[in-house]
């Protein structure tokens, strides 16, 4: 039905209530009193015309009673109770009486047929129009708000395939009791209990304010039964609208691993992002395409795409103008090598802040390759920086790893050598240069997470380096949210790094994706490999000579800043042509250990 045929009919369904009411109580009532047929026109009709003013003010023609609940409900004895003390007022002051008794039966059997009539179509849907096919046995864990929304939904929806047969919770005061004619069996506990009991085939955990120790705690409840299960979307996600409560999704490795997010300074991003020109390198990468999403929330004035891949730039770009189509964006493919390129761009762009997240990361590959992650990491950076320089940017923040911490690897101390280059840069420029380090990033390109589902997907085994290995771990939003918090805080030179919580065993990682997966460990398999060429078992965020033990943000530190002899890089650079490939390593790891050594000497001399 339309909107305007649907408008007309419940006008007229009103209006015939309405005066229904008023009629017949009053000649239920005062039968033999014709004397009130003046007062009962009068009444009738101010009953009317406000009943409806009152009607459009709360918005009775415009909800969809399929849904209705207590709100609607309400709404309804507003709009009667306004009208009823109007007629009254009315009746008082144009004939100086008062028809409490008529009035108050009015009121009662208004109430009955007006919401008697919004209600029989919740019936009539609940009724004769849900779960008239059968679907796969599920079962709700959590029965809050969420679980009973989902419940609502899964039994209103005739295109899902999921039919609701009960709740799972730990609130044992629930348990025994029905909510929307489904029991709320027991605590999570007894899950695999009353999955054989109950013949579940589906398992719907539907508590968005869980921590990540329960839910890890619940899923592998869940998952130890072999049932499918899916969860909510994220708090995130409902709220910014880009998922609804009935697009379940699958449990991922994220939902189980690192730590409750940060909530993080909006009023102070937005400060220095919102209506000005922001630049992204590497802006089609996991992180910087992510930074992107993150910045065009904050209305920049333009938002300028950087990066030297064709196809991934097209690829966020045009995402981002389909997410956020009033923001203004341009894009520019080049190469942070190309150091004239670098010049001619912040020359003609002028961008306010600059997010640097073009960088090699690939430890293994970089240590085959060692000549190319000084000419991306630190040459590259150089260029970027000093071009930034000249442009007179505000703010540049640059993009830096854990691995950088007393580096073993080529990435690493090409990583630290550009920090070095950044806090050289932040004396001599008036713009701010700043650094953040992030652990390792769950889902980004190159990552252990794709590599092991690959594996599983293809019957295994998994292979992880080392049994001992561990690795600190971040989702890709969260590390983008970090960068932009930290251009905030920015005084200039800082190394800033978020408290990553404890971290994570890659087998016990492994074993939760397999588990994920629907596998066992027997089906699958895990082979141990050794640890690779410049690998560490165990990654530091911070060395112990660098750490400021004081948060200067919820979860984020701010390191020190070593003394550094930025000649010894600037030779590296001029010299970079002139140096054996095959000791071009050991030059990398001796100049990027070198500001950590001095400061430990300069320790002992004091």
């Amino acid at each position: 039905m339309k909107m305007k045929q649907r408008l007309l009919a419940l006008i007229l369904i009103d209006s015939a209530i309405v005066l229904f009411s008023i009629y017949v109580c009053n000649f239920i009532l005062n039968a033999g009193y014709p004397s009130l047929t003046e007062i009962l026109v009068v009444s009738s009709i101010v009953l009317l015309v406000v009943h409806h003013i009152c009607a459009y003010k709360f918005k009775l023609y415009k909800r969809a009673w399929e849904y209705a609940s207590v709100s609607e409900l309400k709404a309804i004895l507003y709009a009667v109770t306004i009208s009823i003390i109007s007629t009254g007022l009315v009746q008082l002051l144009f004939f100086q009486e008062f028809f409490v008794r008529t009035l108050i039966m009015t009121w009662m059997m208004h109430v009955i047929l007006i919401g008697g009539s919004r209600m029989s179509w919740r019936v009539y849907k609940d009724t004769y129009t849900v779960n008239k096919k059968d679907g796969k046995r599920t079962l709700i864990v959590g029965a809050g708000s969420a679980g009973t929304m989902v419940a609502r939904q899964l039994k209103q929806d005739q295109d899902t395939t999921l039919k609701p047969i009960g709740f799972i919770d730990d609130n044992f005061t629930k348990h025994g009791l029905e909510i929307l004619e489904l029991p709320v069996f027991g605590g999570t506990k007894d899950i695999n209990k009353y999955v054989e009991a109950y013949k579940v085939e589906h398992i719907i955990i539907a508590i968005p304010s869980l921590n990540r120790e329960d839910l890890n705690r619940i899923v592998k409840l869940c998952t130890d039964t072999k049932i499918k299960t899916q969860t909510l979307p994220r708090m995130e996600d409902l709220v910014l609208g880009s998922l609804q409560v009935s697009q379940f999704k699958d449990v991922e490795v994220e939902d189980l691993l690192g730590r409750e997010p940060v909530e993080l300074d909006v009023d102070g991003i937005a400060k220095y992002i919102s209506g000005e020109t922001i630049l992204v390198t590497g802006a089609g990468g996991s992180i910087g395409s992510e930074i992107c999403r993150q910045i065009a929330r904050f209305s920049p004035r333009q938002l300028i795409l950087l990066g030297h891949g064709e196809n991934s730039i097209y690829t966020i770009e045009m995402e981002l103008r389909r997410t956020v189509p009033d923001l203004s964006i341009d894009t520019e493919i080049a190469d942070i090598q190309d150091r004239d390129k670098m010049y001619a761009i912040m020359q003609k762009r002028r961008p306010y802040v600059i997010f640097h997240a073009a960088a090699h990361k690939h430890v293994p590959l970089m240590e085959r390759n060692p000549e190319e992650a000084v000419k991306n990491n630190i040459i590259g950076t150089k260029n970027v920086a000093e071009a930034a320089d000249m442009a007179g940017v505000n703010t540049f923040v640059m993009i830096s790893s854990d691995k950088a911490v007393n580096p073993t690897s080529v990435m690493g101390a090409t990583k630290r050598i550009a920090e070095m280059v950044i806090q050289h840069m932040d004396m001599i420029s008036e713009t701010r240069f700043v650094a953040v380090r992030f652990g390792n990033v769950l889902g980004s390109r190159g990552s252990v997470i794709p590599l092991f589902k690959e594996q599983i997907k293809n019957g295994g085994p998994v292979t992880v380096t080392h049994p001992e290995m561990e690795r600190y771990f971040m989702t890709i939003p969260e590390a983008s949210r970090l960068v932009l918090q930290a251009g905030s805080l920015a005084g200039g030179g800082e190394v800033f790094v978020l408290d990553m919580g404890e971290p994570v065993k890659i087998v016990d990682l492994a074993k939760n994706l397999i588990r994920l997966s629907g596998y066992s460990e027997e089906d699958i398999g895990i082979k141990f490999t050794g640890i690779r060429p410049g690998e560490k078992m165990f990654e530091e965020l911070l060395d112990e000579n660098e750490l400021h033990h004081n948060q200067i943000y919820p979860k984020i530190y701010c390191g020190k800043t070593p003394p550094i002899n930025i000649d010894v890089v600037y030779n590296l650079i001029n010299d970079f042509y002139k140096i054996d490939r095959k000791k071009l390593k050991g030059e990398v790891l001796g100049i990027a250990n070198y500001s950590v050594d001095n400061l430990k000497a300069l320790d002992t001399v004091n």
